[in-house]
């Protein structure tokens, strides 16, 4: 069984394993819009309460380093890509070389808030040096809204997971450090390469 994420890559491969008719047990999916496109794709979809542990998860990524951590939650499907991500065990992300960075943060960093906390959050990310902006008119799949923090300097991605992670409010943050990809698949005029971060 097999972990979908969300985005452009993710649909870009829904429609590689239609046309080459390959034979798949089910599906977790990590938002509406891709449960949506697996449905069209007549590709079962798997609960993730009973699927239990999968053995792999494959998405895309906002941005990359080749240590294998990752900024996700362009498409505002942070929290449950984490979450299919963490029940995996093996990551695969498929990016463009455009997004592999030396350092995490040029991409604004999406941040999945309660309602209620937006205000609060806000102050708390400007003491952590980042300038959250409210992504207006945005809702998630699980009813919050998404703060997407420019300017924030994440010299340790781990570090900085872990204190957002501890903001009341938060639901989750884009940073995937503590579980990253287990394999990056990069993709670009010179052609593919795979980068294996070691093991953290």
């Amino acid at each position: 069984m097999l972990g979908v994420g969300t985005g452009s890559t993710v649909e870009q491969l829904i429609e590689e394993i239609v046309e080459r008719r390959i034979p798949l047990a089910g599906a977790v999916s990590s938002s509406d819009r891709t449960s949506q496109r697996l449905a069209a794709a007549r590709i079962p979809l798997l609960d993730l309460n009973a699927a239990g542990p999968l053995a792999l998860y494959v998405d895309g990524a906002d941005e990359a380093t080749e240590r294998g951590e990752l900024i996700k939650g362009g498409g505002a499907a942070l929290t449950r890509e984490k979450i299919v991500a963490a029940a995996s065990d093996r990551f695969v992300c498929i990016v463009d070389d455009s997004k592999l960075v030396g350092r995490l943060g040029r991409f604004p960093l999406p941040v999945e808030v309660i309602p209620l906390a937006r205000s609060y959050v806000a102050r708390r990310i400007v003491e952590l040096g980042g300038q959250p902006v409210w992504r207006e008119g945005v809702v998630t799949d699980n009813g919050n809204v998404i703060l997407d923090v420019h300017h924030l300097p994440i010299d340790d991605p781990a570090g900085m997971e872990a204190a957002f992670d501890g903001i009341a409010g938060v639901v989750t943050v884009g940073i995937f450090a503590r579980r990253g990809a287990d394999v990056l698949i990069v993709a670009g005029d010179a052609g593919v390469k795979t980068i294996e971060p070691a093991r953290r």
